[in-house]
């Protein structure tokens, strides 16, 4: 059955292998798989498959170019209005073909391989990306922005992000420490250690993770783990932009730290879960929490 349907979408693209390229030369970045992809002209159809990667190339300046993105690519609010291919996990090959894009980005771990390498055999530009720190998000960008042709917007969007960071940097270089937990699920209870972006954030802002050292980017634990740990703050995304459940869960333990000091704080998921230029709001924000943290000592 793959097979048949590799073949279909094959034949519908002939016609478009078959354009002859008018640039002078190719257009090539590197990207997150440290893999050269060149493009014959600028990128003027773009398929984003998952929500980081339409907001990473919006804000690289080639919103107008994107013709397709998946479920949940919420960001821009213009995002919402292009055709969507199902989930980044679940992507309809067969409409993306006939929107025939000429390049296409994948999300490294986010998207099924399988899928990924299908669309690569069909001959399409699949540019994977999964900037893990602040560097990387402002490095990806810039790459988009060269394969789009939309540098101008894209290198300042980057460098925007650059400054803003190494402003909170400094900041708070010689910030007391704060114990942190971070919550980033609750069934199963996971957080994040210190290679994770969101790690990152907590260390940028002066914040201890006390889940730090655990091997796994994205470790489970259990509610023992965090009463052991006592952390001085918690700090949680929840489900939704306005949903402080997760955190009404731990008040249940009355001597836990963040308890008694009522350092439970709520963080939009969005700022703070994507590794896109709202990261820099979302780590604005975890800073001040820690901040009154700082002040209720």
């Amino acid at each position: 059955m793959a097979t048949n349907l590799l073949r279909r979408l094959t034949l519908a693209l002939l016609p478009l292998a078959a354009v002859s390229a008018l640039a002078d030369e190719e257009i090539c970045a590197v990207d997150d798989r440290e893999r050269e992809v060149c493009l014959e002209a600028p990128a003027k159809r773009i398929a984003a498959l998952s929500p980081g990667a339409t907001e990473l190339v919006y804000a690289a300046g080639a919103g107008e170019q994107v013709v397709a993105v998946v479920s949940y690519s919420d960001y821009p609010p213009e995002a919402q209005e292009v055709q969507s291919l199902g989930s980044h996990t679940r992507i309809d090959l067969e409409a993306l073909v006939t929107l025939r894009p000429d390049l296409v980005i994948g999300w490294t771990t986010g998207n099924p391989t399988e899928q990924l390498e299908t669309i690569e055999a069909l001959g399409l530009p699949v540019f994977y990306i999964e900037p893990r720190d602040f560097a990387g998000i402002a490095s990806v960008i810039e790459r988009l922005a060269q394969l789009a042709a939309s540098q101008q917007e894209g290198f300042r969007a980057a460098e925007d992000f650059r400054q803003g960071i190494a402003e909170l940097a400094a900041t708070f270089k010689d910030a007391e420490p704060v114990e942190v937990f971070y919550q980033v699920w609750d069934e199963p209870l996971m957080t994040i250690n210190d290679e994770h972006f969101i790690g990152k954030v907590l260390t940028l802002c002066g914040g201890v993770n006390v889940f730090g050292d655990l091997s796994r980017l994205v470790p489970r634990i259990d509610d023992e783990s965090v009463l052991a740990a006592d952390p001085e703050a918690i700090l949680a995304g929840g489900m939704g932009e306005e949903n402080r459940d997760w955190l009404t869960h731990w008040e249940q333990y009355p001597n836990l730290q963040a308890v008694q000091r009522d350092n439970l704080f709520f963080v939009p998921p969005s700022l703070i879960q994507r590794p896109t230029p709202r990261l820099l709001e979302g780590s604005r924000l975890f800073c001040e929490k820690l901040e009154v943290a700082r002040e209720r000592r």
